[in-house]
């Protein structure tokens, strides 16, 4: 059994999460600027045994789309031709950032360390990836 990888694309930053080899437990793995993101993967399939991808889909409370949801969309077409083998799933990230600022506070994080945007990425990752797996119970 291989890893899960959850990944919180954005149009700067991007958050990435992963599980442990039995895919129980998810961790914060790296936050990256995004133009880096295709390399970083690319890298990370190299030497990890990768059975999945997950990806927050960027939806309003109501349904609808967001100024994010166009480039996710794109991020899935580009994914889809660099790693055509590599399962996707989408997992709703509705209001992740909140939460993930939410978790840093909750955590003693002092309030010059909750002003890295890629931490917040980081801990949105984490909790895109805990979601998808809470919902394969």
């Amino acid at each position: 059994m291989g890893r899960i990888l959850a990944i919180d694309f954005g149009s700067k930053r991007s958050g990435i999460a992963t599980t442990d080899p039995l895919g129980i437990v998810a961790t914060p793995l790296k936050a990256l600027l995004t133009h880096h993101i295709f390399d970083f993967l690319s890298q990370y399939f190299k030497k990890e045994d990768v059975e999945k991808v997950v990806v927050g889909w960027p939806k309003n409370n109501d349904g609808s789309d967001t100024n994010n949801t166009p480039l996710v969309r794109a991020f899935l077409n580009r994914f889809k031709k660099l790693f055509p083998k590599m399962p996707l799933s989408l997992q709703d990230e509705w209001n992740t950032s909140n939460f993930a600022m939410t978790a840093l506070i909750d955590s003693g994080v002092k309030k010059k360390g909750r002003r890295d945007k890629l931490a917040i990425d980081q801990v949105s990752a984490v909790l895109i990836l805990q979601s998808y797996l809470e919902s394969k119970i």
